[in-house]
């Protein structure tokens, strides 16, 4: 979609993004500390480049993601995907997904519906939110050329038992259940960029996590 954007306007919107500090993980952070679980990708290690089949210059399928060590205490499980370095206010939303599976759980590659492939993720038993396009699926990574790095932050909370999710949640909602049930939190960094490297943000926020 943006990738027939001059590089010129990248370069001109290259100091604006919507910054680290305001993915909803760190919203978690600020307001307390909640044990970790783990979440990974056998497709990218963290803060590692996403291959081009999971991009909208690929075949813009969702990548697979593996997760463990989710709190004894758990109802049900919801990940977020977002842009941390979009050049918007907040962080732009790729994918909102509930209806995880539990403990030891994952995703298979492609299981999130994208513009391209459609159906998935019923298939898979999974209900979706929306993304910051307003559409129920996985919004492949599609960084305007020349912006430089874009950093996708994969965030899955353990939420202990609550209201029911409204029939197709937004980031509003998410955040507000977050910062109330929240009990368990992973993250996983994938970054892709289009044209040359023009010189992003750094990855201190990234260092922040780790070592949080």
């Amino acid at each position: 979609m943006l990738e027939k954007l001059p590089e010129s306007i990248g370069h001109a919107l290259i100091n604006q993004r919507a910054g680290m500090e305001n993915v909803v993980y760190n919203a978690l952070y600020r307001a307390r500390v909640t044990e970790r679980i783990e979440l990974r990708s056998p497709a990218f290690v963290f803060n590692g480049q996403l291959p081009l089949r999971f991009t909208a210059d690929g075949e813009g399928l969702s990548p697979p993601l593996e997760w463990d060590g989710v709190p004894a205490a758990t109802d049900s499980l919801v990940m977020i995907v977002e842009d941390a370095d979009s050049p918007t206010p907040h962080p732009l939303v790729h994918a909102i997904v509930t209806g995880l599976p539990g403990a030891a759980g994952s995703l298979a590659e492609g299981a999130l519906d994208s513009p391209d492939h459609q159906g998935s993720a019923l298939a898979a038993g999974l209900t979706t939110g929306q993304n910051s396009f307003f559409r129920h699926s996985w919004l492949p990574p599609d960084p305007p050329p020349g912006h430089g790095e874009h950093r996708y932050v994969f965030q899955i909370f353990a939420l202990r038992a609550g209201e029911p999710w409204a029939e197709a949640p937004g980031r509003g909602q998410l955040i507000e259940v977050v910062l109330e049930r929240a009990i368990g939190v992973g993250c996983l960094i994938g970054t892709y960029e289009r044209a040359v490297r023009q010189g992003a943000d750094g990855p201190a926020s990234d260092a922040d996590w780790a070592a949080a």
